[in-house]
This record gives C-alpha cells, structure tokens and sequence, in this order.
C-alpha cells in the first residue's frame, strides 16, 4: 500500500510550489519507476480552497480527519500563513516532527515554521534571513542555522524559498527515498534545465 503524503493548503495557496513534487510522488519521479507514495490534500476544513492562480481544490482531509498512517507533510505557501487560523496547524507539525516524519515548507509555509520554533535547531533557509525575521518575531532564535540556499534539507526537515519549488522537490524526494538519487538528480535536471539526460 502506497504511503500517503499530505499537502496542506491554505486559501490563496501558491500553485506552482507543490507542483514538481505532486507529479513525481503520484506518478513516479522517472515514468515507469516503481510509485512508493500517494498525494493528499488537506485544509483547516472540508470547503473548497482556491490558490493564487484560481485552481479550486476540494481537500481530502480537514484538521480534524488527518490520518495516522501519512509519512509527511508538505506547506505549500502563501499569504495566509500570516493569518491566526493558519495557527491550527501547528500541533501537526509538533507531532509530524516527534514521530520523524517528512516536513517540508515553502515560502511563506517556512516562515511559518520559522514563527512557531521549529527552525531554531535545523539548517534551514527561506525567503531570505531579513524577511523570516521581520515576521517570526521571538520564537526565532535560529539565525546561525540560516543558510542562503534555493532549499535547505536537515534530517526530516525541509524549507525552500519562492523561488526554489524546483529545488524544494529534489530535497523532499531525498528525505522520502522516492527513488535513486541518479532518477532523482535526472528529474531535478529535467525541471531545472528542460534537459533530457543522454
């Protein structure tokens, strides 16, 4: 049975950052590769949620009906971090992190992780040292672990800047074992470059 990868999305998510990393866990980072996970989506609630470009998903689970079973957590970014709702969130980070699951969070979705403490101790980076301070206020003490990097990957942890979605998913399919790390580096090359390797 394949394991499940959750997605959570807030309103106004950012589209294109989990896209890369959706295809390949749902499909197989190289076609015809063996497919080791599933993508599932999740929001504060069951009601349709619409990203910045205007895609509307209907979320598979809520906050109150997130399996067990999943292997990890995926923070696609967007405004809506910011907001007090997105606060909900944070006791699944708390477990995902204690049970050594995949988290990984982009953009702002790294932001977030940096407000709540869980930045403090790990490599990370984000969408630039001045920006994750000017909004994670006290509860962020982890400056001597930033690094200035597309995306940083520290154990089961993973954060990416806005403009590193592609980098975002090499480092998650490394933490998931997705597949080799020559298929891995070939996908990253594909996305990265539009380049076919010979």
């Amino acid at each position: 049975m394949k394991k499940e990868i959750i997605f959570l999305l807030l309103n106004n998510f950012a589209d294109w950052e989990g896209a890369f990393i959706a295809t390949c866990l749902n499909s197989g980072v190289k076609p015809g590769n063996p497919i080791k996970y599933q993508v599932k989506t999740m929001s504060l609630s069951k009601e349709p949620i619409t990203s910045i470009g205007g895609f509307k998903v209907l979320p598979d689970y809520d906050i109150n009906s997130l399996p067990d079973s999943y292997a990890g957590l995926i923070l696609v970014g967007g405004m809506n971090w910011f907001e007090p709702e997105a606060m909900q969130i944070v006791p699944l980070v708390e477990e995902a992190i204690a049970e050594n699951k995949l988290v990984a969070g982009i953009c702002n979705a790294s932001v977030f992780l940096g407000m709540n403490g869980f930045l403090n101790d790990v490599k990370h980076t984000s969408n630039g040292l001045n920006y994750l301070k000017q909004y994670t206020g006290a509860n962020y003490t982890g400056e001597c672990n930033y690094i200035n990097k597309q995306a940083v990957r520290d154990g089961n942890i993973v954060t990416a800047n806005g403009l590193g979605h592609v980098e975002f998913c090499r480092e998650v399919l490394y933490v998931l074992n997705a597949d080799s790390p020559e298929v891995i580096e070939e996908a990253y090359s594909y996305y990265k470059n539009d380049f076919f390797p010979q």
